[in-house]
Parts: structure tokens; C-alpha cells; sequence
């Protein structure tokens, strides 16, 4: 798995909108593995889980 970067403040602004599990996300927990216009890859800094989003 890759190592995720930690998110600008475009980027945070736009995982605090995100859903998971009927929840919004903490930017703070999350790590950003890939931003490309059409998918938007995020891992958990605890769980290690990924989440996928399209754009």
C-alpha cells in the first residue's frame, strides 16, 4: 500500500464534505494517496483503511 501525504487545506476542505458510513470525515484522521481529477484515494492514519471517491 502507499504512504499517504498529508492533505492542503483545499484538499481537507473538501474530506470534511465527504460521507463514510453515514458520517462526515475528520480531516485530521485521514491521509491523501492519490488526487487526480477523476478519483480522489484516502487512508486512515489509524485503521489503515483505504477509501476510494470519484470526483
Amino acid at each position: 500500500m502507499k504512504h499517504g501525504k498529508r492533505p492542503t487545506l483545499k484538499q481537507r476542505e473538501r474530506i470534511s464534505k465527504l460521507k463514510y458510513k453515514g458520517r462526515n470525515l475528520n480531516p485530521e484522521n485521514w491521509l491523501v494517496v492519490k488526487d487526480t481529477s477523476e478519483e480522489f484515494v484516502l487512508v486512515n492514519k489509524n485503521s489503515g483503511h483505504q477509501e476510494k471517491y470519484s470526483k
